[in-house]
C-alpha cells in the first residue's frame, strides 16, 4: 500500500484542506489522542511530511498530559534546555522574544527536534498568529549557482542566539553550539532543506560581514510569501510541523493581550549534508538538567 493510500484509508482526502499551494493543510474531522491506531498515526506523520505543517481545530479535549501522550506516538521526547518538563510554555507575559524571530526549534543542538506539536491555550482576540515557511521549496527557488554555494556552506548555530546576545540581560544558562550544513538531506523524504535561522552566528570560513549578507540572501527565499503559511490561532488548536523542513516565527502584535501556547518536541536525527557529512557538536546538550560537555572528537 502506498503512503497516499495509507493516508486516505484513515484520513479522507476531503478532510485535508490545503492552506497554500506550497505549505500547510488543515485536517478536519479527527480527534487527536494517544489512543489513535498506529495506521492513523502513520497517516498523520505522512501528512506532516507532505504539507510540512498541519493544523487541527477544536482539540480542546487535550490537556498537557493528553498533548504529551499524543506527541509521544510520533517518537521519543526531545531533550531541550528550556526546562525539565516535556511540555514547554511559550508565554507572551514572560517575554519569550525568541518566538518572534525566524528560527528552527533548537537548531543549536546536533540532533535538534524533528517534529513539534503546539497547542493553543490562551489566545488573544486579535493578533498572535504564527507563520511557517517551507525550507525545501526555498532551496528549490534558489538559482542553481546559489544552490551549489549553499550545498558547500556550513554554519555555526549556538545558544544563546543572536537575539539573546543582543539583550541587555546577561546570559547565565548553558552554552550549546553545533556546526550544521546549510543544506541538509531530509532523512525521510530525501528533499534538500535549508538550515538557517536566528541561532546562526556565523558561516564557517566566511567573514562576519560577508556571512551576514549570505544569511540575508538565503533567508529572503525562506521568508518569501509564496513559501509561507500564516495560522490564526483559536483556543484548542493544534499545529504539528516538520522541524527539519520548516522555519517559523510568531507575530509580536498582541499588545497587552496575553498569548500562551504549549509545545512538545520529538527527538530528531543528526543532519547529513549533501556530500554525506554529519553535523558536529561543539558544545553538546546531553540531558534535561542543563549539563553540557564540549565535543571531544
Amino acid at each position: 500500500m502506498s503512503e497516499m493510500d495509507l493516508i486516505a484509508n484513515f484520513i479522507p482526502r476531503t478532510d485535508v484542506l490545503k492552506c497554500t499551494p506550497r505549505i500547510g493543510a488543515e485536517i478536519r474531522n479527527i480527534k487527536l489522542s494517544a489512543d489513535l491506531p498506529d495506521q492513523a498515526i502513520a497517516a498523520i506523520n505522512g501528512l506532516v511530511l507532505e504539507h510540512k505543517v498541519i493544523f487541527f481545530r477544536d482539540q480542546g479535549h487535550l490537556d498537557d498530559a493528553g498533548q504529551e501522550r499524543f506527541a509521544l506516538r510520533l517518537g521519543k521526547p526531545s531533550p531541550y534546555p528550556e526546562g525539565t518538563t516535556p511540555i514547554f510554555d511559550i508565554d507572551s507575559a514572560r517575554g519569550d522574544i525568541g518566538a518572534y524571530v525566524w528560527h528552527v526549534d533548537w537548531s543549536c543542538m546536533d540532533a535538534y527536534p524533528k517534529i513539534a506539536v503546539l497547542r493553543g491555550v490562551v489566545i488573544p482576540p486579535v493578533g498572535g498568529d504564527t507563520v511557517w515557511s517551507n525550507t525545501a521549496a526555498a532551496y528549490l527557488d534558489l538559482p542553481l549557482p546559489l544552490q551549489r554555494l549553499a550545498n558547500e556552506l556550513w554554519a555555526v548555530h549556538s545558544f544563546p542566539g543572536s537575539y539573546l546576545r543582543s539583550s541587555t540581560e546577561p546570559h547565565t544558562g548553558p552554552m550549546i553550539e553545533t556546526e550544521h550544513p546549510v543544506v541538509r538531506v531530509h532523512p525521510e523524504t530525501g528533499e534538500r532543506t535549508l538550515v538557517l535561522g536566528v541561532y546562526v552566528t556565523r558561516f564557517v570560513g566566511i567573514s562576519k560581514y560577508d556571512g551576514q549578507r549570505l544569511l540575508d540572501l538565503f533567508e529572503s527565499h525562506v521568508t518569501a510569501q509564496e513559501n509561507t503559511v500564516r495560522w490564526k490561532w483559536k483556543q484548542g488548536d493544534i499545529a504539528i510541523w516538520d522541524n527539519r523542513a520548516t522555519m517559523h516565527c510568531a507575530i509580536n502584535d498582541c499588545g497587552d493581550q496575553r498569548r500562551v501556547v504549549r509545545r512538545a518536541t520529538i527527538e530528531g536525527e543528526v543532519p547529513v549534508s549533501v556530500d554525506g557529512r554529519y553535523s558536529v557538536a561543539r558544545f553538546k546538550f546531553v540531558g534535561r538538567k542543563e549539563k553540557l560537555t564540549p565535543n571531544e572528537t
